[in-house]
């Protein structure tokens, strides 16, 4: 699918076109699930996560603006930010027998091993070509799940710089992306 097709279903979603919401959730739904996993590192976190997110996107949809940007950059950012705000406010029990024993298989399927090792390599070729702190900055903040603050206190810049440098890694990456 399409930015300017995800686009138009954000935007149908807005006026509250329950079709374009459920074509919407199928086409993006499994993107944004491994944004909630790689952030949150718990399958059912993830999944309840992913339907809050959903939920979010049903009720904040009209906030939406059609631009250049990629409509999938806006539904990415809410998911993460919403994993992110997780992780914050959960408290962890003193002991969860769910992480003691672990008896399902986490690990995707051949196909999608297999598309995802190739989409892995074409991000970090493009990874390869920003500067390096730029790179290790895109890699913790949208991979590892660390906020800017902690980005801006370790690489040693101001917050507003950091923000300036993930959102022009940003950029950069989707142009290298669509090449």
């Amino acid at each position: 699918m399409t930015s300017p097709d995800i686009a138009k279903l954000i935007v149908r979603t807005s006026m509250k076109d329950r079709a374009a919401f459920d074509l919407l959730y199928r086409n993006t739904s499994a993107k944004l699930f491994g944004v909630c996993l790689r952030v949150l590192n718990d399958r059912s976190e993830a999944e309840e996560a992913l339907q809050e997110v959903f939920i979010k996107v049903w009720t904040k949809a009209d906030r939406f603006v059609v631009s250049e940007l990629s409509p999938i950059s806006w539904l990415v950012a809410v998911a993460r930010n919403h994993a992110i705000d997780r992780i914050r406010t959960r408290r962890r029990p003193a002991a969860d027998i769910d992480t003691a024993v672990d008896v399902a298989d986490p690990a995707p399927g051949p196909e999608v091993a297999a598309v995802a090792s190739g989409e892995a390599q074409r991000i970090h070729r493009c990874l390869d070509e920003l500067d390096r702190d730029r790179a290790a900055a895109v890699r913790s903040a949208y991979l590892s799940g660390e906020s800017y603050a902690e980005l801006a206190q370790r690489h040693r810049v101001p917050l507003n710089t950091m923000r300036t440098w993930l959102r022009r890694s940003l950029i950069k990456l989707r142009e290298c992306l669509e090449r």
